[in-house]
């Protein structure tokens, strides 16, 4: 069996950098389906849906174990090639291929043949190969229409190997979401999804000369694989909408894993999806065969849905137009305040215990927080300047890498900086340094949740006791609907709160008991979240576009 290409230093250099980088920058990356990669010397083809940039070539990079896989062979667009920046430098010290885009060059020009080529030779030597099939990196509630390049290449491998019986090349769709892309201690989930399997013997439809209906049969069969494991709508209102139906469903405090709310809020966003689709859609003859895939299944699935497409449209509607989650953003309080009324006195001691709580916190994360300050500001300085060369659906999928890399860049002179100031203890302030970087962000993180918590709990109390009792029974009325879609509609559990406890996926990011939950909420390695949808800011964030801004 091949053992495919050794490892470069700038590779494990590389690696380790941006593994430490991501843990900073994330709160939580929860990685799913380790199983299913193939082990090195296997020909594998690992695609990703593509929504943030360099971000994602990085993640997936330090998502596959190396006990798995000894590298990634990535590619990348090749205008990102042959500058003086850091950027360019860890991409091609890392043996990156540049794939050239028709857009960025003069029509007839973007040939990749040769590039092509080398990819070809590192799958026959078992190597890992990284592909975006969406061609770009794109700010868009929905996956592009995926390009047929990666069923041309596992086509070409298979002819040219079509006399070894036993040669055997995999493609590994990967689906990859973000709960907030580009914010600071936001949550990542990955999930490595089931490989498809070919051998020459086995697939002989992708043998040349090939039909090419088989090409995008398998293009469409990656498509759906990768959109079931995301988030992924014709527009941002729907996914919007189905986030906002996951803690109805399943409130503030059950202990589900990142997987298990993503896939609860997709259960809510295919609902929503089907609902819209016309009852002669998958009757056009002209259609993406993707799209037409996936509108049948939609189609299909619903059927058994004992609720009826007007009780969905009917839900839908109220949940976006309704003045239940209108006047809760107006007054910034959160669903679960509502569904918890809380007696005045409770709210007092309450308000008390969480300022004091946060002021400590502050207190001492102060030092920590004097060398973030430099990182802070110089990220902050870049981004800002990044905003102003685009439109928002240009800049935001790009946002993440500038975070990351000016970020790393201020954040390691700080560390020298630190180490030339204190020169005599060098080797003391080498390692102090980072461990004290790393506890202020942790204390200052619960500081900032403490404190949330405290603007909350205010904002309940200045709240008119008649405008609580409407909410609470528009509440009331919105939370029996969702619940009867989830349950009657949809095949979810009646009980989430129990249900996650007892069947939950028992993985990282995921609390059981009240025992761990606390230890938890002190743990040195990360803290407990009861809210996958919390960053590291004093207020909700549900940043998406307009859906009527130009993409």
């Amino acid at each position: 069996m091949p053992q495919g290409t050794p490892t470069p230093w700038s590779y494990f250099l590389i690696r380790l950098l941006f593994k430490f980088v991501l843990k900073i920058f994330y709160g939580t990356i929860v990685v799913e389906g380790i199983e299913n990669i193939p082990q090195t010397g296997l020909p594998c083809v690992v695609c990703a849906n593509h929504t943030n940039s360099l971000t994602d070539a990085l993640l997936l990079v330090t998502a596959i174990p190396s006990r798995k896989r000894n590298m990634l062979r990535l590619t990348a667009k090749s205008t990102q090639f042959g500058k003086k920046t850091l950027t360019s430098w860890l991409i091609e010290s890392a043996g990156t291929v540049p794939i050239k885009r028709r857009k960025d060059f003069a029509e007839g020009s973007a040939d990749n043949t040769d590039v092509m080529a080398k990819l070809i030779e590192a799958l026959e030597q078992g190597d890992a190969v990284c592909l975006f099939p969406e061609g770009a990196s794109r700010y868009h509630p929905t996956i592009a229409p995926l390009k047929t390049g990666v069923a041309r290449i596992v086509s070409d491998t298979l002819s040219r190997n079509r006399d070894n019986p036993d040669f055997e090349i995999s493609i590994l769709t990967c689906s990859v979401t973000y709960m907030h892309r580009q914010h600071f201690r936001s949550d990542v989930l990955v999930t490595f999804n089931p490989p498809f399997r070919f051998r020459p013997r086995d697939n002989p439809e992708l043998l040349a000369p090939v039909n090419y209906d088989h090409i995008r049969l398998v293009t469409a069969q990656m498509h759906r694989q990768i959109a079931n494991g995301t988030f992924d709508a014709p527009t941002w209102d729907l996914i919007r909408t189905a986030r906002t139906a996951t803690p109805l469903y399943a409130p503030l405090g059950t202990t589900m894993s990142l997987g298990d709310y993503v896939r609860v809020t997709r259960t809510f966003l295919e609902a929503f999806k089907a609902e819209r689709i016309p009852s002669d859609a998958s009757s056009e003859t002209d259609s993406d065969p993707a799209e037409t895939t996936e509108i049948v299944r939609l189609k299909t699935d619903l059927r058994v849905c004992a609720l009826s497409f007007v009780s969905i449209r009917t839900l839908y509607s109220s949940m976006t137009r309704q003045a239940y989650q209108a006047t809760l953003f107006r007054l910034k309080i959160r669903d679960d305040r509502i569904r918890r009324p809380l007696p005045r006195p409770i709210i007092l001691y309450r308000i008390f215990l969480r300022l004091s709580w946060a002021a400590f916190l502050s207190s001492i994360s102060l030092a920590g927080l004097v060398l973030w300050t430099p990182v802070a500001l110089t990220t902050f300085y870049a981004v800002h300047n990044f905003k102003k060369t685009g439109p928002v659906w240009d800049t935001w999928d790009e946002i993440a890498q500038y975070k990351l890399v000016y970020g790393l860049v201020s954040g390691v002179c700080v560390w020298l900086g630190m180490i030339t100031l204190t020169l005599p203890f060098a080797p003391i302030t080498a390692v102090a340094v980072p461990i004290l970087m790393w506890m202020s962000l942790r204390w200052f993180e619960d500081a900032v949740s403490a404190f949330r918590a405290f603007l909350a709990l205010v904002r309940l109390l200045l709240v008119p006791p008649a405008t609580l009792a409407q909410l609470r029974a528009a509440r009331e009325d919105l939370h029996a609907r969702v619940l009867d879609l989830a349950v009657h509609g949809l095949g979810l559990p009646e009980d989430p709160e129990t249900y996650f406890v007892e069947n939950g996926e028992k993985q990282k990011g995921r609390v059981t008991g009240r025992w761990m939950g606390r230890a938890k909420y002190f743990s040195v390695r990360r803290r407990r979240k009861r809210d996958w949808n919390e960053t590291l800011r004093l207020y909700e964030q549900f940043d998406y576009p307009s859906d009527d801004v130009q993409t």
